[in-house]
């Protein structure tokens, strides 16, 4: 059987579009080549189907020991609940801030002193939303195996950050497949591609855009 591509299924939904010419400008201001929403891939069925499968399977085989997962708020909630469900295990979330009534609980679902637990991501940038995940959960008591995402854009900071935390993120794809994918699929000239590699070593400074010309 054919195994399920998961950079060519994100770029057919538009869950990850790749725009060179005309960059997306994100809230920070940066210029990106690459705009990212993975929360496409739940109004895709047969899509949806296959990553949440290749998520399973890669959580299944990276985090042998998981005995729940988590998901970040809002994102990661619905892929932690599909994968948690293929897998047969618990599932809970963490909120980015404590409830103001109730239990003013953070991390919701049952979890116990010492729980193995993954921390389940729709996508990476510079880790900072996993790794608040993560060290709620630390700090509730869990033994926190790691991070599961979609995707990475695969930055240096993202990378180091995560690494700082002492913890290790998989992902299902990242930039470079995305890009390759999207090349060899003819959405825009090969000669792009090191431009597009350049911004992700170095967003910030917009030389990429200087590249492609």
């Amino acid at each position: 059987m054919e195994k399920f591509d998961v950079s060519r299924a994100l770029l057919s939904i538009g869950a990850v579009f790749l725009r060179p010419d005309e960059p997306f400008t994100w809230a920070s201001g940066i210029k990106s080549p690459i705009y990212c929403d993975n929360r496409l891939i739940l109004t895709a069925p047969e899509v949806r189907d296959g990553v949440e499968n290749a998520l399973a399977e890669m959580i299944r085989r990276e985090y042998p020991q998981a005995g729940a997962l988590m998901g970040t708020a809002t994102a990661g909630i619905a892929h932690a609940a599909i994968a948690a469900h293929i897998l047969g295990l618990p599932m809970g979330y963490v909120r980015s801030g404590n409830k103001d009534h109730g239990r003013r609980n953070r991390i919701e679902g049952r979890l116990a002193p010492g729980e193995k637990v993954v921390v389940v991501e729709d996508l990476i940038s510079t880790g900072g939303s996993a790794l608040e995940a993560v060290e709620a959960l630390r700090e509730a008591g869990a033994e926190v195996l790691g991070i599961a995402a979609l995707f990475t854009y695969g930055m240096e900071k993202g990378k180091k950050r995560i690494a700082e935390h002492n913890t290790r993120a998989v992902c299902l794809t990242d930039f470079d497949a995305v890009v390759a994918a999207a090349a060899a699929d003819g959405a825009f000239p090969a000669s792009y591609v090191p431009a597009l590699l350049a911004f992700r070593d170095n967003p910030d400074d917009g030389a990429w855009q200087e590249a492609l010309r």
